[in-house]
């Protein structure tokens, strides 16, 4: 059933340790404050303008689609004067907080923490997720431009606008990602999440329930029936699993 086209939706940015966009990769999510007022769409295709030697023109030969990019500029107010979003995060939790003020310069750092800011273990900022209405985006930001507005009079900012520009992951790279994360040929890690069984959880990675023994051994787990919620498994390439279930035989 539809939601209601009355309720009040706040846009939403999820960070993710991968492109397989799996829900144990989440990170950490971000609300905005306020909904942004515009929210930009750019479509361009990109042309090879080569021109022959002796013509007078060139012929715009078709090169590439290139990836969607989305703009968008959204508020961060710490004045106190405005109620925080249920679920947006930090400092924007706590309903009870109402009419106390924000730390701005904090909450733009949680911002550029997930959005912008360079991870030694992936080699790269994260991958995200940006949710608002009609719009699931899977993306990477190109550039914030970060405007403090509004000060105390000791200088510490009161409110900040953020322009916000994110290029959409080609369905290609997608795809490509999510067919590898279950190739049998590779080591795959799982989060257990609660209600998981290892026999379904094999059966998703290799196609056949049969080796959730040979995982348990794996991963050295005595009770394979009452996995522990948030435990992380290792599932082998499958030629591994194999050797293992020989070398116990």
């Amino acid at each position: 059933m539809a939601g209601n086209e009355g309720e009040l939706k706040k846009l939403k940015i999820e960070a993710y340790s991968s492109i397989r966009y799996d829900a144990g990769d989440k990170v950490d999510e971000f609300f905005v404050m306020f909904n942004p007022p515009t929210l930009s769409q750019i479509y361009e295709i990109e042309y090879n303008e080569g021109q022959a030697q002796g013509t007078s023109g060139s012929s715009q030969s078709f090169g590439k689609i290139k990836p969607q990019e989305y703009t968008f500029e959204f508020l961060i107010d710490g004045t106190g004067t405005t109620p925080p979003p249920v679920g947006a995060g930090s400092d924007f939790t706590d309903q009870s907080a109402v009419g106390e003020p924000v730390d701005v310069f904090a909450e733009v750092a949680n911002f550029l923490a997930l959005t912008y800011e360079f991870n030694g273990e992936l080699h790269r900022p994260y991958y995200l997720k940006v949710h608002w209405g009609q719009f699931v985006l899977y993306c990477i930001m190109k550039k914030a431009d970060v405007t403090y507005t509004l000060f105390k009079p000791n200088g510490f900012p009161l409110r900040a606008k953020i322009n916000a520009a994110f290029s959409q992951i080609s369905d290609d790279d997608l795809r490509i990602a999510r067919e590898g994360r279950n190739s049998p040929d590779m080591t795959h890690y799982r989060q257990v999440h609660d209600g998981d069984q290892l026999p379904l959880m094999c059966f998703r990675i290799y196609g056949d329930m049969s080796h959730y023994f040979d995982v348990a051994r794996y991963n050295n787990i005595i009770d394979f029936r009452n996995l522990e919620t948030g435990v992380r498994i290792a599932f082998p390439p499958l030629k591994d699993l194999q050797k293992l279930r020989k070398d116990y035989a």
